[in-house]
């Protein structure tokens, strides 16, 4: 009888330590998941504060602004249906791209861009662009260039495209979203990647790669891109 009593009492034992170590990483857990909502809410309404309050009718910055805004939307839609640690990391993610716009505007519109930014995961070893460049693709201009201008309006915060780096910066228009879409899109974004940002290429009907040069030499897993030097971008 004394042997049956003294299983049952390791059982309950047992028993006990299962449930108190499942409420200790539930509690865990909800604690992973408030503060991963926390820090997505912080940095959402700083991007709202920022989008209610600028306007400008300069065109780069207008069209960084209207870019940021829509990261706002973005990332509102993610923080309304997260459940757990990962999505509220997104709508983090989607937050801080806003405020990438919002420093790009406020640049564009001559006014102190505010302090850093933590980095984008998205757009981690896609460097930025440190000079400008043109290049010719199938008849058609393209620009790239550290600075927002009248012909480079567009900016971009980095981030990989179809498997390929694309640095931050401004261009003349937004190739990423061609390279996203389908078909002929993508083929006609690649192409002009490889003209903006590969040693190799250059010349796609008739142009060349204007401001040539050298490149800066980035290294992408310990080796160097396309057999040689980056022109302009800084990795």
């Amino acid at each position: 009888m004394k042997g049956v009593l003294l299983i049952l009492a390791i059982v309950a034992v047992i028993a006990l330590v299962i449930a108190a170590t499942q409420r200790g990483g539930q509690a865990r857990q909800q604690t992973s998941l408030a503060d991963a909502r926390a820090e997505a809410q912080r940095w959402y309404e700083r991007l709202g504060g920022q989008v209610m309050n600028l306007s400008s009718e300069e065109p780069a910055a207008r069209q960084a602004l209207a870019d940021a805004s829509e990261r706002y939307n973005a990332a509102g839609g993610q923080m309304q249906t997260a459940d757990s640690v990962r999505q509220f990391e997104l709508a983090r993610e989607s937050a801080l791209e806003g405020l990438q716009y919002v420093r790009a505007a406020r640049l564009a519109m001559g006014l102190d861009p505010g302090p850093d930014l933590p980095p984008l995961s998205s757009a981690q070893g896609a460097g930025q662009i440190t000079q400008a460049r043109e290049v010719n693709v199938q008849g058609h201009s393209y620009r790239a260039a550290p600075q927002p201008g009248s012909d480079t309006p567009y900016y971009y915060p980095g981030g990989w495209v179809q498997g390929r780096p694309v640095p931050a910066g401004w261009y003349s228009t937004p190739v990423w979203k061609t390279a996203l879409g389908a078909g002929a899109g993508v083929l006609g974004g690649m192409l002009i990647f490889d003209a903006l940002f590969s040693p190799g290429f250059g010349d796609f009907g008739g142009g060349d790669l204007g401001g040539g040069g050298d490149f800066a030499g980035p290294d992408f897993g310990g080796g160097d891109v396309g057999g040689g030097d980056f022109g302009g971008f800084d990795f």
